[in-house]
């Protein structure tokens, strides 16, 4: 539903995008995750219609975005950073309006408007000026304006941004519901357990260029296997304890928190074997433990490991405003 072939953006010297390649198959969610200024609300942007590349080629639907750009919009629904919505319209005005900018005619825009004020559950606020609404309803509403034509693309450019870990899991839950009833989604996040949780497949951009894409497990895989975690009592012994656990595997030291951690090399034992026998050794020689665990390599293990640097850091690119 969605292809992309050495997409560029450039503004001046600055060069947003730099050769991006991406697939979205019909009725997947395809997570785009990058640091600020990695060039994903420019993908997005460009998808929708909004900006014109510099250079490459993207199909959305079947649908050439560059020289098909009214036939696009049509068939697709955009949902930006902020919520878009008039707050001096009622929630149900808004919605009616979409409609109506979208021609479906007065009686089935005021009758979409009230079906998806009770999707989203909004009915209670949905004649309540929306400047009266909470940053949570706002999203909710914002989204609702997106799939008032019922679009078969569906762009969310970081749709929970600024919503609580409540309001972010009851949109997490809107945003399943959607692709199950058949929506093709690509995403934007900086949350990386957004994208865990939702993503069918994920591309990493950084610097205007993919340099990862797969599947959660994936990325994962890449970064190594599981971890072994372990905190010594005493900062003398984190040195002894290292050279007994490095035969499990690569140690990472963290001395200012005492703290260790081996990535396990995967050569037949399991990581509860590894943490049974790190236990034993550790005690045979000693040395006293605050704290131990065993983890699972997270995408903030990946993304680490790939960029060198966190979601939330990086400068923007070109003069867009927000997230280049």
């Amino acid at each position: 539903m969605i292809s992309v072939r050495g997409l560029r953006k450039e503004y001046g010297r600055v060069t947003a995008l730099d050769g991006v390649d991406l697939d979205v198959p019909r009725g997947s969610v395809l997570g785009l995750l990058g640091p600020n200024g990695a060039g994903k609300t420019t993908v997005v942007r460009i998808l929708s219609t909004l900006l014109r590349a510099t250079a490459g080629s993207a199909t959305v639907a079947g649908l050439d975005v560059a020289t098909q750009a009214p036939l696009v919009r049509q068939r697709i629904g955009l949902s930006g950073q902020y919520a878009a919505v008039d707050e001096y319209l009622t929630g149900f005005e808004n919605l009616d309006m979409i409609g109506r900018l979208y021609h479906l005619g007065r009686r089935r825009s005021r009758e979409r408007a009230r079906e998806l004020l009770a999707a989203f559950r909004l009915e209670d606020a949905g004649d309540r000026p929306t400047r009266t609404y909470s940053g949570g309803m706002r999203r909710r509403l914002d989204l609702a304006g997106a799939l008032v034509a019922d679009p078969e693309v569906l762009f969310l450019d970081e749709p929970t941004t600024g919503l609580d870990p409540r309001g972010r899991n009851e949109m997490w839950d809107v945003i399943r519901g959607l692709v199950q009833g058949g929506t093709t989604l690509l995403l934007t996040t900086q949350y990386l357990e957004e994208a865990d949780y939702l993503a069918d497949n994920i591309v990493v951009i950084d610097h205007g260029r993919v340099i990862a894409q797969g599947t959660a497990d994936e990325l994962k895989h890449q970064v190594g296997g599981e971890r072994l975690e372990v905190t010594v009592a005493d900062p003398a012994r984190l040195s002894a304890a290292a050279d007994v656990l490095g035969a499990l595997g690569e140690v990472q030291l963290d001395e200012p928190r005492r703290r260790l951690s081996v990535v396990l090399d995967g050569g037949g034992a399991s990581g509860v074997d590894a943490l049974s026998h790190g236990l034993r050794v550790l005690e045979e020689q000693g040395t006293a433990l605050h704290d131990v665990g065993l983890r699972r390599p997270t995408l903030d293990d990946v993304f680490m490991v790939l960029t060198g640097r966190s979601t939330e850091d990086g400068s923007e690119n070109g003069s867009e405003g927000g997230d280049s």
